[in-house]
C-alpha cells in the first residue's frame, strides 16, 4: 500500500477516537510500500510515535506522514533554492 492511501484505509477500518493499541491490532500489519527503501508496516511506524489516542482519521495520518522512516523522504538535504553562495566572485555566481 502506497502512504497516500492509508487515509482512506483508515476510514474504512477503524472507528474514531481509537487507541494505538486498537489501530496497530487491527491495521498494524499492512505494509507500507517505500519508494527508496525497505517497506515499513504500520504498526512498526505507530509504535515509533508515541501516541496513543487517535481522535479521528487525519490525526493518524498526520501522526503517520511525520514518523515514516528515511526510506519514504525523497532526497535528503536536497535545496532547490541554489544561487544563494558565499562565494564573493561574480564570475563564478550564476543568476538566472
Amino acid at each position: 500500500m502506497r502512504l497516500p492511501e492509508t487515509r482512506d484505509l483508515f476510514v474504512r477500518e477503524l472507528d474514531f477516537p481509537a487507541s494505538s493499541e486498537t489501530v496497530i491490532k487491527l491495521i498494524g500489519e499492512q505494509k507500507l510500500e517505500a519508494p527508496n527503501g525497505d517497506d515499513e508496516s504500520i504498526g512498526d511506524i505507530l509504535e515509533r510515535s508515541g501516541v496513543e489516542q487517535f481522535t479521528h482519521a487525519d490525526e493518524l495520518y498526520d501522526t503517520l506522514l511525520t514518523c515514516v522512516g528515511d526510506a519514504f523522504i525523497g532526497r535528503k538535504y536536497y535545496d532547490d533554492r541554489s544561487g544563494i553562495s558565499s562565494n564573493t566572485d561574480d564570475d563564478e555566481i550564476v543568476h538566472f
